[in-house]
């Protein structure tokens, strides 16, 4: 019922408010209180501030630098465009190599995959899926999964994959597929659902003897190719790339891939140094110009100490986590600055870099190498890469082959077939399968059998081998 109605000619009165302020009455300022600030107070302000200004600057640059070259060749690879079968086969100036290379994939896909069926794939930096007929044409595959950092490959992957179903309806049943956008070397594949269903083991690695027991994934095979020497950049990403692919296999599963062989890049190195007088002569079993050095040295030679820690290198004269102040050689007083802030040891030769390559191809290392083509230790060796049509001039990585096969034993994956790319058509060129692929895949010609590749494109395949590991 509503309250009495207040008399007439009175005016009602508001009674205050039972609840605090929320905020405290605004101090109001006297007039030139500002002028009163002295010199001093605005200079140690202005001080603070320019110090804010330079630390978020260096978060920002420590960010970019971890990301390392992450960013920059998945931008590459999402503005590669997609050419069609058409342009690779008629109109590109590497058609040759590209089947060539096609071709080899396929050879090292066939000598692995084995002879049961219902395969589960893990296809690490699958890009455009240009692999995906390569595993159908083997009718072993169950599950496919391709990863990649660059978005637009993988969206190009899916429309491939869907194309490839609608054209064989009628055709032998298609395996299933999907993609995803992911940093395989970065960042960990359990995260991903299907790969967490079929079996992954985020336990694998050094150290860990229940897992190299009893542990294991549910994956068949795990590929890379072309992709796995980004992973060198650092020991975390090759340790992060050999977890993810150790923790999805099986055992007895296969890991599979193609990478550019590090006995070429050493070779090139050595060749480098002895034309410009700083050769050095039998260090470590280089060979001298006199020496019969052999193309591609023995897998059971190993001159890398898997039991020394893998560290990124460091500029000379610094030593481990002091700035070389204890025990390192910073404070020996030798060497000369260098513009760069990098020391020149006494007797060390400045090297500017090198390159070589001919019209399709190019490698260029931007500055020192070592001297015995060792490359020590086994990360961060950078150079850049340059093909015509493929690849634009982007940062890669070596891997140093034996302290790669020596890291990969602590992940239980042993080495069971590394060959270059020159002596994998040697092998597999008369196969019953392989040698009439090669005619269709016009590698070689029909009538005359002779390889429909230039020299040139020769020598540019000839600086990739392919690998398999088992896991054990």
């Amino acid at each position: 019922m509503a309250g009495p109605e207040p008399a007439a000619g009175k005016k009602r009165t508001r009674s205050p408010s039972r609840s605090p302020s929320r905020s405290p009455p605004r101090q109001r300022k006297r007039p030139g209180a500002s002028a009163r600030l002295s010199t001093a107070d605005r200079d140690a302000y202005r001080q603070r501030q320019l110090q804010r200004e330079q630390e978020a600057e260096k978060h920002s640059k420590q960010q970019a630098a971890d990301r390392g070259v992450h960013d920059l060749v998945k931008q590459h690879y999402n503005m590669v465009p997609e050419r069609g079968r058409d342009f690779r086969q008629n109109e590109s100036k590497i058609s040759g190599l590209r089947s060539f290379n096609n071709w080899v994939k396929s050879s090292i896909i066939q000598k692995f995959i084995g002879t049961e069926g219902g395969l589960k794939i893990l296809d690490m930096g699958c890009g455009k899926g240009g692999d995906l007929q390569k595993w159908q044409a083997s009718r072993k595959v169950e599950l496919y999964v391709g990863a990649d950092p660059a978005e637009v490959s993988i969206k190009n992957a899916g429309d491939r994959y869907i194309k490839m179903r609608s054209q064989n309806r009628r055709g032998p049943r298609i395996f299933h597929a999907e993609f995803y956008t992911k940093d395989c070397f970065g960042e960990w594949m359990g995260d991903i659902d299907i790969i967490k269903q079929i079996g992954i083991d985020a336990n694998v690695g050094p150290g860990n003897a229940i897992s190299q027991r009893w542990g294991g994934g549910g994956w068949d095979m795990v590929t890379m190719m072309f992709c796995m020497h980004y992973a060198f950049e650092s020991e975390a990403k090759a340790r992060g790339m050999l977890r993810n692919v150790a923790g999805a296999l099986k055992k007895g599963g296969r890991f599979i891939g193609v990478i550019p062989n590090s006995d070429v890049l050493s070779a090139k190195v050595i060749e480098h140094h002895k034309a410009n007088g700083n050769g050095v002569s039998n260090t470590n079993g280089i060979a001298d110009d006199d020496d019969d050095l052999p193309t591609f040295p023995s897998d059971d030679e190993d001159d890398w100490d898997p039991e020394k820690p893998c560290e990124s290198p460091r500029p000379k004269n610094v030593g481990p986590a002091d700035g070389g102040k204890n025990g390192g050689d910073a404070d020996k007083g030798k060497g000369k600055q260098k513009a760069d802030g990098d020391i020149q040891e006494d007797g060390e030769i400045e090297d500017e870099g090198f390159q070589w390559g001919n019209s399709i191809y190019r490698v260029k290392f931007p500055g020192k190498t070592p001297a015995d083509g060792a490359f020590r230790p086994p990360f961060g060796w950078k150079y850049f890469y340059f093909l015509e049509e493929a690849v634009a001039e982007v940062p890669e990585y070596v891997v140093p082959w034996e302290a790669f096969r020596a890291l990969a034993e602590d992940y239980n994956l042993e080495l069971q077939y590394r060959k270059p790319f020159r002596e994998v058509w040697d092998e597999q060129k008369d196969d019953p399968e392989l040698g009439p692929l090669s005619v269709r895949m016009k590698v070689r010609d029909a009538a005359t059998g002779r390889l429909n590749v230039t020299e040139e494109e020769l020598d540019a395949a000839d600086f990739y081998h392919a690998f398999c590991f088992y896991k054990v």
